[in-house]
């Protein structure tokens, strides 16, 4: 049995659907009444105080998992806000012609984003869904200089790909392009050090891999950019002093925070935080061997009907299989079994975190086996 089974609320299932949510910790709702109840319910003070110190924690734990400063994450919504917001604080995308280049199979909320946040006459570019998402030189032939900014999802959810994210970065640095990294589907799973890969921007979530639940999404700024952007959708909290209180005054905060906007929400970024710290002290790394060491135990049994690559340094921590005419069947058996996947337009979605192990994969394999 996996020693950190115990670490996470489970509900005796086996559950392998953590590209979707991830599962809770044991110690959350402890961790939530600490630091968000507990101010607020035991206390006759205001409790922003506390409650502000909450943002701060999930910036620490952004700042541990990710290798960039504090001052360089602010939080957010989610990732269609991080982008919408992205689009419109710069004056470089405002022009008509402004182009940008992004892939078919990204998550169509990204795109429908940049469609509403884009000037009209603006042109999204997109990459096709035949062509190799893995391959640079797939992504040089598209590259050119009259693109304005590049969208890389870092795990393709449908596909279980990886993009090359590191050489994707470096060649629109080369062309001037403007990178924005979506880490969704990626982040806690595949590491990420912001030290050595540095995009413009990156937005990502904790719902999945993190297993922090909704809501606690988060942009990162390179500190090379950050001069440039005028966020349009601000609030007090954008303010370089949110307490000066004078309306005919506003100065940009001039970190990341600038992002931020009005009075922010606190209760998912209360239970976010304490599922990033777990996971920042536990190691990206780690998390990724065991979950390939899982992937392969699937693959050993299913290569036939493999959809998502075999190669280690192009898949994701998702698996897609495709059991044709008995995938019905076989989804129903699962779901008898209290084993929890997914379904997509490419097959079967199966993702093993931390907390799966071994006889978690048997069980799956068996189940599957018996009905194909």
């Amino acid at each position: 049995m996996s020693q950190f089974k115990k670490d996470f609320l489970l509900a005796n299932s086996n559950y392998l659907l953590n590209h979707s949510v991830g599962r809770p910790l044991a110690t959350v709702e402890q961790a939530f009444k600490d630091s968000f109840l507990s101010p607020w319910q035991n206390s006759g003070r205001e409790p922003w105080g506390s409650w502000l110190e909450v943002v701060n924690n999930f910036q620490s734990a952004l700042s541990a998992m990710f290798n960039a400063p504090i001052e360089q994450f602010c939080p957010q919504v989610n990732l269609s806000s991080s982008l919408t917001k992205i689009v419109m604080s710069l004056a470089s995308l405002e022009k008509t012609n402004t182009v940008i280049l992004m892939s078919e199979i990204d998550f169509p909320s990204m795109g429908f984003a940049l469609q509403k946040a884009l000037p009209q006459g603006a042109e999204i570019r997109f990459i096709d869904k035949t062509l190799d998402i893995t391959n640079t030189n797939v992504w040089q032939q598209h590259l050119s200089k009259d693109i304005d900014l590049v969208f890389i999802s870092n795990a393709y959810s449908n596909t279980g790909q990886l993009a090359p994210v590191a050489e994707v970065i470096s060649l629109a640095k080369e062309l001037g392009i403007i990178s924005v990294l979506d880490i969704a589907q990626s982040a806690g799973v595949i590491p990420l050090n912001l030290q050595s890969v540095r995009p413009d921007f990156m937005i990502g979530s904790s719902v999945k891999w993190l297993c922090g639940g909704p809501g606690a999404g988060y942009l990162w700024v390179n500190p090379d950019i950050i001069e440039q952007c005028q966020p349009k959708d601000v609030g007090w909290f954008s303010h370089e002093n949110p307490f000066e209180f004078d309306i005919h005054n506003f100065n940009y905060n001039q970190s990341a925070m600038k992002f931020w906007g009005g009075t922010p929400s606190i209760t998912p970024f209360a239970l976010a935080s304490h599922s990033i710290e777990y996971f920042a002290q536990l190691g990206s790394e780690n998390i990724r061997a065991h979950n390939q060491s899982m992937v392969d135990l699937i693959v050993s049994e299913f290569d036939s009907e493999l959809k998502s690559p075999l190669d280690k340094a192009i898949r994701s921590g998702t698996v897609i299989l495709d059991f044709s005419d008995k995938q019905e069947k076989i989804m129903d058996a699962l779901a008898d079994a209290n084993i929890s996947v997914d379904a997509r337009h490419l097959g079967m979605r199966v993702s093993a975190h931390i907390y799966n192990d071994a006889d978690d994969i048997q069980q799956f394999i068996d189940v599957v086996k018996a009905n194909y």
